[in-house]
C-alpha cells in the first residue's frame, strides 16, 4: 500500500476531489497550494528535504511533526501559536498539559525556517504556520503514507494560548460525545474525527496517558493479553515517560490503528472509543478495511479542512523571522 505507485494513484484522486473545492479563509486572502510558487519556489523543496532528513534519523519525528500541526489548529486555528515561548507577555502553549513534555520537533521546525529563508533570499517570506502544514504533509508522505495539496498563505500569530490549549485540545481520556463535540467545535464532523484520529497509526504515547486504560478498563473495552504485554513496560505507580506504540507499526503510516480497535487493541482511551458500540463504529471498519483506501483520501481530506481553520491571511498577523517568538 505505501508504494509509489499506490502513493500517486491516491495523490491523483485526492486533487480531483480538492480542486473543486480550493479553500478560503474567512477572512482576507484565500488560501492557495500555488502561494509560494513566485515568491519563493524553492520553498516547498526545502521543506520537504529538511523533513525526510529528520524523519530518516528518528522515524518517530514524523508522528511529532503531524501532531505539532494538529494541536497547533485546535488552538487559535493554524497560526503558529504553539511554537511561541514563554515571555512576559505570551502565554506559551508548550507548557498547557497536552504538550508539556510531551510536543516536540520544534528544532526540527527552526531548522526547516533557517533553511527556507535561506532559499528564499535571506528574508522571512514562508510563515511558521505554513512550515507546521507543509512539515505534517511531508511527514506522512515520508513515512509511507498519502500526499495532498496543501493550502498556503496562512501569517503567524502574535499571542498565544495555554488556557484554550487546556481547553480545546482533546484529551486522551475523552469517551465519544466529548470527541465530537471538541472536533465540531473546530468546524469538523465525524468523519473528520475518525480520519484525523487516523493519524495515531504512527508514533506513541507516554505511559500516563494509557495507564489507566490498561489496568482499569474491563475485557469488555480492552483485550486483556494487549493489556497485559502493555503492563510489561507502564507500570501502576511509575513509569510516566515510558512509551508505548500507537499501532504494531509505528513508523508506517497505514490501516492498522483501525484494525487494531475493531480487536479491542486502542492504546488510548479516546482511541477505543472511536469503536465501542457507538455512530462511528461503520467508519472504523471501513477506514479498516480496502487496505485502507478510504482512510488515506478521507485523512488527505480532512487535513486539508483543518489546515483552513481560521488561518491569519492579508494583513493579519506576521511572517515571523524565528519561530519561537514575535517578531520585536
Amino acid at each position: 500500500m505505501a508504494n509509489n505507485s499506490h502513493r500517486i494513484f491516491f495523490t491523483i484522486l485526492i486533487l480531483v476531489a480538492l480542486a473543486a473545492a480550493a479553500t478560503a479563509s474567512p477572512a482576507g486572502s484565500p488560501l492557495s497550494p500555488y502561494y509560494y510558487s513566485k515568491i519563493c519556489p524553492k520553498a516547498l523543496p526545502v521543506i520537504r528535504r529538511v523533513v525526510e532528513a529528520a524523519v530518516y534519523r528518528e522515524r518517530r519525528m514524523g508522528a511529532s511533526l503531524l501532531r505539532l500541526h494538529f494541536h497547533d489548529c485546535f488552538v487559535q486555528g493554524c497560526d503558529g501559536s504553539i511554537l511561541l515561548d514563554a515571555t512576559p507577555t505570551i502565554d506559551s502553549e508548550k507548557t498547557a498539559l497536552p504538550n508539556n513534555n510531551s510536543a516536540r520537533g520544534f528544532e526540527v521546525i527552526d531548522m526547516i525556517k533557517a533553511e527556507v529563508d535561506k532559499a528564499c533570499g535571506g528574508k522571512p517570506v514562508v510563515s511558521c504556520a505554513d512550515i507546521l502544514a507543509v512539515a505534517a504533509r511531508d511527514s506522512v508522505v515520508a513515512l509511507g503514507g498519502p500526499s495532498w495539496e496543501v493550502q498556503l498563505g496562512r501569517r503567524d500569530s502574535t499571542s498565544a494560548s495555554r488556557t484554550t490549549a487546556n481547553n480545546d485540545i482533546p484529551s486522551p481520556f475523552m469517551d465519544l460525545p466529548a470527541l465530537k463535540s471538541s472536533f465540531q467545535k473546530q468546524g469538523l464532523n465525524e468523519r473528520d474525527l475518525v480520519a484525523l484520529s487516523g493519524g495515531h497509526t504512527i508514533g506513541f504515547s507516554q505511559c500516563q496517558f494509557f495507564r489507566n486504560r490498561i489496568f482499569n478498563e474491563t475485557a469488555a473495552n480492552i483485550d486483556a493479553e494487549f493489556a497485559r504485554e502493555r503492563r510489561a513496560s507502564c507500570f501502576a505507580g511509575s513509569g510516566d515517560a515510558n512509551l508505548g506504540s500507537l499501532d504494531g507499526s509505528p513508523a508506517r503510516f497505514d490501516a492498522s490503528y483501525f484494525k487494531n480497535l475493531v480487536e479491542k487493541k486502542g492504546l488510548l482511551h479516546s482511541d477505543q472509543a472511536l469503536f465501542a458500540g457507538g455512530s462511528t463504529d461503520s467508519v472504523v471498519k471501513g477506514y479498516g478495511s480496502n487496505n485502507g483506501r478510504s482512510f488515506w483520501f478521507d485523512f488527505a481530506s480532512s487535513m486539508v479542512k483543518m489546515g483552513n481553520i481560521k488561518p491569519l491571511t492579508g494583513n493579519r498577523g506576521q511572517i515571523r523571522v524565528n519561530c519561537r517568538k514575535v517578531n520585536a
